[in-house]
């Protein structure tokens, strides 16, 4: 079969790599759609993101969705050619993590991820074996298309999650990239009264607007708004730190979303203290990827975000395409089926 393989910074192929085999208490699974994320870009670009390095070639992808091509031994409660979605963690070890939070598990074996040596292999490929317990069934109405957009949705919801109750709430996300913009519909879900969008790409602010954000705002013209309730920072820059901090109201709440760098950086935090804000990080999802798929048999619609779409044998096409802002890129799907 054929799988995205990224072998080094800058080297990404298209390589034949054996058929997969589903093991006890694991279903192939017949890929059809996988989603860009800026973790694949950073493996694609540096050979690495934030802690983990490649030390061989690893299969990309960790948004993705399908159908069940085949069972394996002592699987049973799933049928072949059912339209699924996928968990993609799997926590190695016993549980060493808060009671109801398994994102922050020490030791979790992600897919597409070279945290581990062995690393794990993603799903950017014609074909996987997936354990069954890490399935999920896409409902009535959503298509393998939209389900590929579940996992990023899911990141979106457990930040959402992460400030509490947003009902009645005016809300600022700050970065509308592909997260930022799932932020706002996620927000805008959740009953805020209102959310602001900023950001410095027009493209990303359109998508922003016509996922639901009440007001836009492009930070080469305009300051971002003040006294707001419950403050997202989706950008992962530390200047965006303390206009965030200064933007959100006193006694409010600031989440970060964007993922800050391991070093040492500057950030203006006095409003930290004085406007006695509560600051909090949000790191992937528990299970909300499920509260997605209901999110979106809800109805919510998902295809503004999606800009561009490549066959599976155009994989470095797409990844430099979801890297360049210039592009108007949010998310990049790969066919992988085609």
């Amino acid at each position: 079969m054929k799988a995205v393989v990224v072998h080094g910074p800058r080297d990404v192929r298209v390589d034949e790599v054996p058929d997969p085999e589903p093991g006890d208490g694991e279903v192939l699974l017949a890929l059809e759609w996988g989603g860009i994320c800026g973790s694949d870009i950073s493996y694609w670009r540096h050979g690495g993101t934030g802690t983990a390095v490649l030390r061989h070639p690893v299969v990309l992808g960790h948004e993705v969705a399908g159908r069940v091509a085949r069972l394996g031994p002592g699987v049973s409660g799933v049928e072949v050619g059912q339209p699924v979605t996928v968990h993609p963690a799997e926590l190695v070890g016993e549980p060493a993590h808060p009671e109801g939070r398994s994102n922050l598990h020490p030791h979790v074996r992600y897919f597409g991820s070279a945290a581990f040596d062995p690393h794990t292999d993603g799903g950017f490929s014609q074909y996987r074996a997936v354990r069954v317990d890490q399935l999920r069934a896409l409902p009535d109405g959503v298509s393998t298309r939209q389900g590929a957009l579940a996992e990023p949705l899911g990141v979106a919801l457990h930040a959402v999650n992460r400030a509490g109750s947003l009902r009645g709430r005016t809300v600022l996300v700050n970065g509308a990239g592909p997260i930022g913009a799932l932020v706002v519909a996620a927000a805008k879900h959740r009953g805020a009264s209102a959310v602001v969008a900023a950001d410095l790409a027009p493209a990303s602010l359109r998508i922003a607007k016509r996922m639901g954000a009440d007001e836009v705002r492009a930070l080469s013209a305009q300051p971002l708004p003040g006294e707001v309730d419950v403050s997202f920072e989706a950008s992962g820059s530390p200047a965006a730190i303390g206009p965030v901090l200064r933007a959100t109201a006193r006694g409010g709440t600031v989440v970060q979303v964007g993922n800050l760098p391991g070093e040492a950086v500057s950030a203006a935090l006095g409003d930290l203290v004085t406007r006695e804000i509560t600051w909090c990080g949000s790191y992937r999802f528990v299970d909300e990827i499920t509260d997605a798929l209901d999110v979106l048999r809800g109805g919510l619609d998902v295809s503004p975000l999606i800009t561009h779409t490549y066959p599976l044998a155009q994989a470095d096409r797409a990844l430099e395409t979801a890297a360049d802002r210039s592009t108007g890129s949010s998310k990049v799907l790969l066919r992988l089926d085609d």
